[in-house]
């Protein structure tokens, strides 16, 4: 995606919780600007030097106007006000910035039986605790507006080597999870580790998180003159 953005002298994380994708930008950057609307996030991320970390929400920054040349979201778009936000955007990007918001679907392995399991904790069991802002997410954010000049995105994918200990810790961070244990106090994970504890085994597996981006440059202002390429 860095091969869009023309300049790279500054880009804004918008959103950036413990600032992972903050201090992944930083060598391709002169500044990063990483916001979040948590103070306890952010005093959590990395400190580099060219990463600036501050308290400010996505529809509301106190950056000058025209400064950006990318600005990023991951997994927080859909908790957005749209509009506000990308009117923000419009404000502090330069001309032909590109914006990209991106974020990551249910986890996939390689093995049928465990990912049958997986799709049914999901949609069924806790499916009626997600939010309804998580049907965005499951979309690909195909159906959210999107006021910029699209561009076609690549499909990306994370992967990691998990023990079952592991991705039972990472499935009980699911809100749905949550929310389904204040209501009836009970745990919808444990038994469901104890379903696919034989599949998995007692080594790690492959876990693969598929990505999803819509990526676009931001319109000049109407009547404003062509940028100079020399």
């Amino acid at each position: 995606m860095l091969t869009q953005v023309a300049q790279r002298e500054r880009a804004w994380d918008c959103a950036t919780g413990n600032g992972q994708v903050a201090l992944a930008l930083a060598p391709y950057f002169q500044q990063v600007d990483a916001t979040d609307i948590s103070e306890p996030q952010l005093a959590q991320a990395p400190r580099v030097p060219n990463v600036k970390y501050q308290v400010a929400s996505a529809e509301s920054s106190d950056f000058l106007p025209g400064v950006f040349d990318l600005v990023t979201v991951g997994q927080a778009a859909h908790w957005f006000q749209l509009d506000a936000f990308y009117h923000e955007v419009n404000r502090v990007a330069k001309p032909h910035a590109l914006l990209a918001l991106w974020g990551y679907g249910l986890l996939q392995t390689e093995d049928a039986d465990v990912n049958q399991a997986l799709h049914q904790l999901y949609s069924e069991v806790t499916g009626p605790y997600w939010e309804p802002e998580r049907k965005l997410i499951d979309t690909h954010y195909s159906t959210i507006p999107f006021p910029f000049r699209e561009i076609a995105c690549p499909q990306f994918e994370m992967a990691f080597d998990w023990d079952i200990e592991t991705l039972s810790g990472y499935l009980s961070t699911w809100s749905a999870v949550r929310k389904y244990m204040t209501l009836h106090a009970s745990d919808p994970v444990a038994p469901w580790i104890d379903r696919v504890r034989v599949p998995w085994g007692s080594g790690t597996r492959k876990v693969l998180f598929p990505l999803f981006v819509r990526a676009g440059h931001v319109m000049p202002p109407k009547g404003a003159l062509p940028r100079s390429r020399s």
